[in-house]
């Protein structure tokens, strides 16, 4: 029952969060009704405004806020575990990117349904690709709110994504054409949310990783996949280690 409560709260822990998703899903609708988008067009758009964006405004202070009230005191109380809750919090913010992805998928379905105009064609690989992705960010995004006061985690995250790929763009620049460079690039890249690698997974084309088969294109979409759950994971770990091992005070910040 508390598992229950604690994924409800996460849904209706601010008055904001079905604004923004009414908001997403009239952006979608009128990005497909302006533009007649393709499925691969439209893919990216939602890639990018659900995968990305969506994230960051509904995890904003989702532990910055109740650390800094004082509420977490209330939340995190004993026998339970505290990694629990962040357990709970991520699965409630994983529920509500599901829910809005179909709806998000049944809007544009009705459009097109209605109109014949564009194509849905490949739309459900980037709205499985989408929902990964907004995993691996809400993931990333929770850990920071557990250090991050208030709901600066999803700024500190933004400002993070933008000075990296301004970085990794130059870097790229730079080592096109030096011995290595590719790999050197893969390297600092791995430990940060696969946008690249899961928009390939979309478009249907892929590079290699360690866990797939070159010859076979299904391997090589299950790596993609295994790959974007184990940095959720990993990025989850962090973040139960370090809401697990703070001490909390019942005073306001």
């Amino acid at each position: 029952m508390r598992a229950y409560e604690l994924i409800k709260e996460t849904f209706l822990r601010r008055g904001y969060i079905w604004m923004v998703h009414v908001i997403w899903l009239a952006l979608y609708g009128l990005f497909w009704w302006l533009f007649i988008p393709d499925g691969e067009e439209f893919g990216q758009f939602l890639f990018t405004w659900s995968g990305f964006f969506l994230p960051l405004a509904l995890s904003a202070g989702v532990f910055g806020d109740d650390i800094a009230s004082g509420r977490i005191c209330v939340l995190v109380t004993k026998p339970f575990w505290s990694g629990g809750l962040y357990i709970y919090r991520l699965l409630g913010l994983s529920l509500q990117a599901a829910v809005h992805l179909l709806l998000a998928a049944g809007i544009i379905g009705v459009l097109h349904a209605l109109t014949r105009r564009g194509s849905l064609e490949g739309l459900g690989l980037w709205l499985l690709a989408s929902w990964l992705l907004f995993n691996t960010c809400a993931a990333l995004s929770t850990s920071l709110s557990v250090v991050v006061g208030r709901a600066y985690n999803s700024l500190l995250l933004f400002v993070a994504m933008a000075t990296g790929f301004i970085v990794v763009a130059l870097l790229t620049s730079l080592l096109h054409e030096h011995a290595g460079g590719e790999t050197f690039l893969s390297t600092i890249k791995f430990p940060w949310p696969p946008f690249e690698l899961l928009s390939k997974f979309a478009r249907g084309e892929h590079e290699e990783h360690g866990v797939t088969v070159e010859a076979f294109g299904l391997a090589k979409s299950l790596g993609c996949v295994a790959r974007s759950l184990m940095l959720t994971v990993v990025y989850g770990v962090i973040g139960i280690i370090l809401l697990s091992r703070r001490q909390f005070s019942c005073m306001r910040d």
